[in-house]
């Protein structure tokens, strides 16, 4: 099924009827010019147990190799559909091809790839020699922010997953063969291609008519109705020839390495803002919210930096964040650390204030009723399950986050797709990291030279449009440039 295909699909259910069931595929390998897949019975935790399912037979396999070098640097293609990256400070996870492919849709599109992926991960053979996060069986993952999005959601385990952490290197093969090969081949990539001069036009409103629309907003929580609007606004990107996911991929993971530079399924960016990670019992999120340019000038920017550090309505933004995500996480965690202030994170294109928030995850929960998942027990909600939890934060959605996704759903008229929603990777023991979608550009699916990019800014009753649209047009300034 192809991303249009699946798109189409979804748009085909009616407002209110029960979200799509997940779908489950074993997609032919991707030298292969074969576009039959084989779907699996309902995997829904709530109904029947799934049949058999499109993993079952396939070998999975982690060995530690020698050092790869730069791990964007091995994707062979710029296929969209089929090239992966989670990356941070040279260090993550890459991969290609398509093994196997969970797509889900509706409000429970995480939850339900979460309970898919466990049924997954129980039919793969799996052998890991190297034990280390991002190892074994992986699947990386995109949704979209909205539940009514014909977004929707993806996991694939790739064929190929290319890993590096703490100096140690390995390689991870699916096959259907029992006797999978013992010597590991890394293809050579193909040549990387330039975009080419590149134009914008506006998105679904002007930079006019969006600062119009951030004034109407302000003007909504002045009037008491919500406490803060994250505002986004998008700019359509066209190059002149077809665009290289790798290109940009490159460009992200250069400029900014302390940012995770992620793809998975045609969404590309280097965000700066973690969900959430679990690994080893411990759950970690990066909350971000309160943001000033940079000028390129340090003195001027040290200076900046203290502003925002002293700002009324920036540190009014960020407590909202910070509390939407502590009431979200707390009934997952047995224990939880928080930050009394934020520090502020320096990138090359802004500022942030930036909280880390720390919590033990609970292996016994006592709240069935709000939460369903393979790992209710033993090791306790997996990283997903987290993501689920806490998605939309009020970094991305606002306070309180019902009333305000409704109105920035009005406000924006636009599909967010998965701009602002979960993007990263699980392992086959439910460790992993989820990222928040931003910073990012959703790659055409049916123009190859075309790539829409996103931007948003949290509104607040002391916001000022015109500062917003410039803050929107610095956040919109790592996808622009790795455009170039």
């Amino acid at each position: 099924m192809t991303r249009s295909e699946h798109d189409a699909a979804a748009r085909a259910v009616a407002p209110g009827e029960p979200s799509p069931r997940p779908r489950l595929a074993a997609v032919p390998p991707v030298a292969s010019a074969a576009t039959s897949v084989l779907t699996s019975p309902d995997l829904r935790p709530q109904l029947r147990p799934a049949g058999p399912s499109a993993a079952g037979g396939l070998r999975v396999r982690s060995v530690e190799v020698d050092d790869v070098g730069d791990l964007v640097a091995l994707l062979p293609t710029p296929d969209p559909a089929s090239t992966f990256s989670w990356v941070r400070h040279g260090e993550g996870i890459v991969g290609w091809g398509q093994a196997v492919r969970i797509e889900t849709a509706g409000a429970d599109r995480i939850r339900d790839a979460d309970v898919a992926w466990a049924r997954v991960a129980e039919a793969l053979d799996v052998e890991d020699e190297v034990g280390l996060p991002g190892s074994g069986a992986v699947a990386f993952g995109s949704f979209s922010f909205s539940p009514d999005s014909p977004a929707g959601g993806a996991l694939v385990l790739p064929q190929v997953v290319v890993g590096r952490r703490d100096g140690r290197c390995w390689v991870t093969t699916v096959s259907a063969d029992a006797a999978a090969p013992d010597a590991v081949r890394l293809p050579v990539p193909s040549p990387v291609a330039a975009p080419g001069p590149v134009t914008y036009s506006d998105g679904s409103l002007t930079s006019d008519g969006w600062s119009r629309a951030v004034a109407e907003v302000v003007g909504r929580i002045r009037a008491g109705e919500v406490e803060k609007v994250v505002m986004a606004r998008d700019v359509v990107a066209t190059a002149a020839g077809p665009l290289d996911l790798r290109h940009l991929l490159r460009r992200l993971a250069t400029d900014y390495p302390s940012c995770w530079t992620f793809a998975v399924d045609h969404l590309v960016g280097a965000t700066p803002e973690l969900l959430v990670r679990r690994e080893k019992g411990l759950a970690a999120s990066r909350v971000l919210a309160g943001t000033i340019r940079r000028t390129g000038d340090d003195a001027d920017d040290l200076r900046r930096a203290a502003t925002l550090a002293r700002s009324s309505k920036d540190l009014a933004e960020h407590r909202l964040a910070v509390a939407s995500l502590v009431r979200a996480l707390r009934p997952y965690c047995a224990s939880m650390n928080v930050p009394e202030a934020p520090f502020v994170l320096h990138l090359p294109n802004v500022m942030h204030l930036a909280s880390d928030v720390t919590g033990v995850v609970a292996h016994d929960l006592g709240h069935p009723s709000t939460f369903r998942s393979h790992t209710t027990g033993g090791n306790g909600p997996s990283s997903l399950a987290l993501a689920a939890a806490l998605h939309p934060t009020a970094a991305v959605g606002g306070t309180p986050t019902r009333e305000a996704t409704a109105i920035l759903a009005e406000a924006e008229r636009m599909d967010r797709g998965r701009y602002a929603g979960p993007v990263g990777w699980i392992g086959a023991d439910g460790d992993g990291e989820w990222g928040i979608g931003l910073r990012s550009g959703e790659l055409s699916a049916d123009d190859p030279r075309q790539v829409r990019l996103f931007a948003g800014c949290g509104v607040v009753a002391a916001s000022d449009p015109a500062a917003e649209l410039a803050e929107s047009e610095a956040k919109l300034r790592p996808m622009r440039e790795a455009l170039s």
